[in-house]
């Protein structure tokens, strides 16, 4: 059964995602010290049945929740609630993997403007008189 629908025929299913009950970090009082009510979630790519343009954008995305192994580590304690923690941590996820969905749209090139480049130019000469100026005074 998917428990995750990201694009249409693209789920993932409740065995290739692992859940990890620890402690939360922080301030918590009684409570925090008992209970593992946050998060982990590792999802393997390299195993998982995403389509493979998909496996290999994430592997080239900068992000630190992947590890070098292609491993998605995410770690959700915002809520007191195990449940709401694994909500949350299957939320992120599913952002994470359909923000890979789309190729990126290809940048096109602009020209500065003929303005800008006035501008940048008369900076360029007020900066470079100012540097002369504090030069030696010659006593001629």
């Amino acid at each position: 059964m998917p428990v995750l629908h990201l694009a249409p025929g693209v789920a993932i299913d409740e065995d290739e995602i692992v859940f990890t009950m620890i402690r939360a970090q922080g301030a918590g009082g009684q409570n925090v010290n008992k209970v593992s009510s946050a998060v982990h979630l590792r999802f393997d790519l390299g195993a998982s049945s995403l389509p493979q343009a998909w496996k290999e954008a994430l592997m080239q995305k900068a992000d630190r929740r992947i590890t070098s192994a292609g491993v998605v580590v995410i770690k959700a304690q915002a809520y007191r609630s195990q449940e709401k923690n694994r909500a949350d941590a299957l939320e992120r996820l599913g952002a994470l993997l359909v923000s890979v969905a789309e190729p990126p749209k290809p940048r096109k090139p602009t020209r500065p403007t003929k303005g800008s480049q006035q501008r940048r130019l008369q900076r360029k000469v007020r900066h470079g008189e100012a540097k002369r100026l504090r030069g030696r005074v010659s006593e001629d």
